[in-house]
């Protein structure tokens, strides 16, 4: 599989990590569209929320209970917005489940 997070994951391509569990791996964004700019990932390939299933969401329920500590670990004390973008009208760039961690600075509060 040719999957840019997977690759970040195994440690093939480094990032700057800020957080990470068995199931949950979070690293800052290369372009942050925001002072802080987090992506958090499950361990296991999971392709977008259009595959979320039985059998892998508890994946999913392990990233949200991680990511109210990596928020607070980055200061977010006033709020943060998390984002997941899925298929390619949502400009999902790639194709790896994961969840924006938005916060820093007052967000528009206009999404589109």
């Amino acid at each position: 599989m040719d999957c840019l997070f997977c690759k970040i994951i195994n440690g093939e391509i480094p990032s700057k990590k800020v957080f990470e569990s068995e199931d949950v791996f979070a690293f800052c964004d290369i372009a942050p569209q925001s002072p802080v700019h987090i992506l958090v990932v499950p361990k296991v390939h999971i392709e977008s929320v259009d595959a979320i299933d039985e059998d892998n969401s508890r994946y999913v329920s392990k990233i949200f209970e991680a990511i109210p500590k990596i928020a607070q670990d980055a200061g977010l004390k006033s709020g943060y917005r998390v984002i997941s973008n899925c298929g390619d009208d949502a400009c999902q760039s790639v194709k790896h489940l994961h969840f924006h961690i938005l916060g820093g600075t007052k967000l528009s509060e206009k999404m589109g």
